[in-house]
This record gives C-alpha cells, structure tokens and sequence, in this order.
C-alpha cells in the first residue's frame, strides 16, 4: 500500500476505533510538591511569585509539618506589601484551610530584601504531631465516615481525622447521626461521648476529627467546634466514668 493510501485508511480506522479523541486529549497533573514551588539551586528553599505561591508553599510545610523554613518571594518591591502579603496568607492558613486549623497553632514570618527578591524566613508551631498529620485520612464524602470510624474503633484507635472533599449544609447533623449510630452498633451507648471537632470553624468544614476515648489530656487541646455524638441529656459529660467525684 502507496504512502498516500495509507494516510487515509490510518485515518479511517482512528474514526471507527475511536483513537481520535486520543489524539485531541490534554493531560494535565497537580503534583503537591510540584518543582514549581522549589529553588532549584537552594536545596530546601521554596519560591513563590504571589499569593496563592506563598498559601500553596505554606500548605506543602505544613503537610511536611515543617517548623522552619525559608521561601524566596519574587515580583514584590515594596516592604509594607510583602509583610501584609504574607499576614493574609498566613491567617488564610489558619482560619480558613482545613489542614491549617487542624495543625497549625502559629505562623511567624521575617522578610529580607535581596537583589531580585526577597528572602521569608518561616516559623510554625503545630499543636498536632507529625504523625497526627500523616495520619489524616481522605474521604469524597460523609457517608465514608461509617466505615472509616468503624474500622478504626477495630484497630483500636483512639482518633480519627477525616478531610472530607464535599460538605454540606446539615454536614454536621450527618456525622453525628452516623457517630450516634456507629456506637450504637457498636454497644458504645453507656461510653462517654466522642468529641467531635470541625475545621475550619467558619465557611464549608473540609476536615473532621474524632475523639473517640477523651481523656484529660484531650482538654489541652482547643478545638474549632464539639459535640457529643450521642444524646444521653448529660450538660457536662465526665471524661472519665469511673473517676471518684469526691477526688
């Protein structure tokens, strides 16, 4: 078969195959600690070129949970910008990411002008551990929560943080209708409740966290939001069942 025949059989055959939607098919990739974001003469250093640079930047420490860090901001001249600039990022962090309000208990930050840019050096301190933060487990939706708590009760754990892709309106009445009814299931009903928290504490919640058997320790650590998931009418649930009231 001639060249200029085959041109036109090839071209067939990917209509009937279908292979033309291959050849017209963008790819696109999101990669977390995508190279966009490192200096790649200074190892260790991000870069950021505006804001959403410097909240994404801010986002990849914090899932590193990274204390220190230093981070090259380009396309700033002015000092007074640069320090606002980064106090809305870091407060967007804080109060408006899930992943922020769950970990993050401060975000301090120092600027430097340099030839071309300026240098940001990070401070951040967490109130949950590394391995808390490893330990987050991703979900599309509430209905997840069931299977997701039951099989942690069965590997005895304690607690549960849950980012949730979709959250709506009467989001938390769900959960603590699937909690009440988890421990139900479970026989759990004469246990004291869970405390359930929900970040950030404004806006849509993209990140629930459970605490299935709270202890005194677990008042040290603030929380966004609570609820007893079940309702057995007690105003001040006792941590401790068996603690002596005269102690």
């Amino acid at each position: 078969m001639t060249g200029r025949r085959m041109i036109p059989f090839v071209l067939s055959l990917c209509l009937l195959t279908g292979c033309s939607s291959l050849l017209e098919r963008e790819y696109h990739t999101a990669e977390p600690h995508s190279s966009k974001f490192w200096e790649s003469e200074a190892a260790g250093t991000l870069r950021a070129e505006n804001y959403q640079d410097i909240v994404n930047d801010l986002l990849i420490l914090i899932g590193q949970h990274t204390e220190s860090a230093t981070v090259r901001l380009y396309n700033y001249r002015d000092e007074i910008t640069v320090a606002d600039t980064l106090e809305m990022a870091a407060a967007e962090i804080q109060q408006e990411t899930p992943l922020g309000a769950y970990a993050v208990e401060y975000i301090a930050t120092t600027a430097q002008a340099q030839r071309g840019y300026h240098e940001i050096s990070i401070q951040i301190g967490y109130r949950r551990t590394a391995e808390q933060i490893q330990a987050v487990v991703n979900a599309t939706s509430i209905e997840a929560l069931y299977a997701l708590l039951d099989s942690a009760l069965t590997e005895g754990r304690t607690e549960l943080a849950v980012r949730i892709g979709y959250w709506s309106e009467d989001g938390q009445e769900r959960v603590n209708s699937i909690a009440e009814q988890l421990r139900q299931d479970r026989g759990l009903t004469e246990a004291p409740p869970w405390t359930i928290s929900y970040y950030p504490a404004q806006g849509p919640v993209g990140l629930v966290e459970f605490v299935m058997v709270p202890d005194e320790g677990e008042a040290d650590i603030p929380s966004q939001s609570t609820s007893g998931a079940d309702a057995d009418g007690a105003d001040t649930p006792e941590p401790d069942a068996g603690a002596n009231p005269g102690a």
